[in-house]
């Protein structure tokens, strides 16, 4: 008897500490995903968040797979190296950074608060844009490997609110 007064003593004492470091944990907010012609899979990509809702003050984006079956992966080194990966992470400001996806080296996205929540920003199709999906478009070559033909940038203008959409040809970025 007097070891469950005990534990529930302890339980009682810790649970507000529990509960405060719950709530201070880190938060993520979606920002775009990629998705490919020959698979359901997704690369999701996440801005992480304080409890304050701020950026992380260090590599704040990341990715990771969403199966077809709703499960959840990490990319694995040669697809954060070679395909999905982020090559760059730079903070502007305090809650503004600027990255660079390994798959699009050249064009730039500015992670930042737009009405409320965080927003992947760059051009599309020469207009300042918010970044929502990317779309692979590859088929199997002879040798059983992936060709990349196409990839198309999907979003919405910022100004007009209106859909817009770049494709670039592989070889092309």
């Amino acid at each position: 008897m007097r070891s469950t007064i005990i534990i529930l003593l302890l339980i009682i004492i810790t649970l507000p500490l529990y509960s405060a470091l719950v709530a201070s944990q880190d938060k993520a907010e979606h920002l775009f995903f990629i998705e490919r012609s020959r698979s359901r899979n997704l690369v999701q990509y996440d801005v992480r968040l304080t409890g304050n809702r701020d950026l992380l003050d260090s590599n704040p984006v990341i990715a990771y797979w969403i199966l077809q079956d709703g499960g959840r992966e990490e990319l694995n080194s040669v697809e954060k190296e070679f395909a999905y990966g982020i090559a760059l992470q730079e903070k502007i400001d305090k809650n503004k950074f600027k990255i660079h996806l390994v798959a699009l080296k050249n064009r730039e996205i500015v992670v930042e608060k737009i009405k409320g929540s965080f927003k992947a920003v760059m051009s599309i199709n020469g207009e300042e844009s918010i970044l929502q999906k990317v779309h692979v478009g590859s088929q199997k070559e002879q040798r059983g490997q992936l060709q990349v033909l196409y990839v198309d940038l999907l979003g919405r203008v910022i100004s007009t609110n209106l859909p817009t959409k770049e494709r670039i040809i592989s070889g092309h970025r």
